[in-house]
């Protein structure tokens, strides 16, 4: 049987670059290569479209000085990419896409958009389900409409920042309490969110918000322990949810740093905790995947208070394939290692209807 074209994308524009760089390592070395020829293609945090040689390339951002420019081309009959090197360009098949890719324009729908017009099958959830998992404020309208319980909050946005920060920072102490914390709707990996315990660090964490996006959140700040809980399948495949693991940071919250680089920071799989609160978590990340439209994979993130109150935090459609990551770990867990884990995703995106 011959072997079929995959094509890792990596990278990208958003504020979590480097991560995307961390998880493609790591998906890469667990693609079976028997089954598999690849094609690693870099995005730049400026935009640029690079091939990339080997995962080393990745590791050490080498593949920058790549001389090779690629293109996914939109034509649905051709399914191809477009390599250009030194003026010269050839056309290259690909049969699906792993689109490594954290945070916006990768994690967004907007990758997922090119790859529907080319007909290219793909690992992950759609168009719709990545844009409204993406943002923070519309996922908190369907759990709301859902009826589950989640932090309140309120809305802002970056306009309103700039020209008023009082205005919005009373309006946020009409409704919420202090300590809040503070979340640019459309980020990832906890970029530009804050925690404000009065009026002056609120503002501070509001200018830090819109700085990374135009839509900001204030949420109040929930007691309890901070657990995740993995998503898997989709469509005519059952919609599996793993156990549950808990995140031990080392920061007074889960910042981008004590997320991705400080070793302090742990997670435990299958913790204690109360009741049947685990249980619930599980089926409670299914509910709100399936309500999104969600398909591939995703993590869904909460908060379990000490009483076993389930809070629902927010949902992650592609969640990091770093060494630490939660994802991965919690199907390895479950008795999926991570090289059949890559393996089933790529299947299901050949099965997408």
């Amino acid at each position: 049987m011959a072997k079929r074209k995959i094509a890792v994308l990596f990278g990208g524009q958003s504020s979590e670059h480097i991560v995307s760089c961390m998880s493609a390592v790591n998906v890469i070395s667990q693609i079976d290569q028997q089954k598999y020829d690849l094609l690693l293609i870099g995005i730049t945090e400026e935009g640029r479209w690079l091939k990339a040689g080997t995962a080393e390339e990745i590791r050490s951002g080498e593949w920058k000085n790549s001389r090779t420019e690629v293109v996914i081309s939109p034509d649905a009959v051709k399914k191809s990419v477009i390599l250009t090197k030194d003026q010269m360009t050839a056309q290259e098949s690909i049969d699906v896409v792993f689109p490594v890719l954290h945070g916006r324009y990768g994690e967004d729908g907007t990758i997922q958009g090119l790859l529907e017009l080319a007909k290219i099958p793909y690992v992950g959830c759609g168009v719709l389900s990545s844009a409204i998992s993406m943002d923070k404020l519309s996922t908190k309208i369907i759990a709301r409409d859902l009826g589950i319980r989640q932090a309140a909050y309120v809305p802002a946005w970056r306009w309103q920042v700039n020209e008023d920060p009082d205005a919005v920072a009373d309006q946020v102490e009409a409704c919420l309490s202090y300590p809040v914390f503070i979340k640019p709707s459309n980020a990832g990996s906890s970029r530009g969110v804050s925690k404000a315990v009065n009026r002056a660090e609120l503002i501070l964490g509001l200018q830090e918000a819109a700085e990374h996006d135009c839509k900001i959140l204030v949420e109040e700040t929930i007691c309890g322990r901070e657990i995740e809980c993995a998503v898997l399948g989709g469509g005519r495949n059952l919609v599996r949810a793993s156990g549950v693991g808990e995140i031990m940071a080392a920061a007074d919250f889960y910042d981008f740093d004590a997320k991705y680089f400080n070793e302090e920071s742990k997670t435990v799989i299958n913790p204690d905790l109360p009741g049947d609160s685990a249980e619930r978590v599980r089926q409670t990340a299914v509910r709100i995947f399936n309500a999104v439209d969600g398909y591939g994979l995703a993590r869904v993130d909460f908060f379990v208070t000490g009483e076993g109150e389930v809070v629902f935090n927010e949902i992650n459609t592609m969640p990091g394939f770093t060494a630490i990551s939660m994802y991965p770990s919690l199907w390895e867990a479950a008795g999926i290692p991570k090289n059949e884990l890559i393996d089933q995703l790529i299947a299901l995106a050949f099965e997408r209807e």
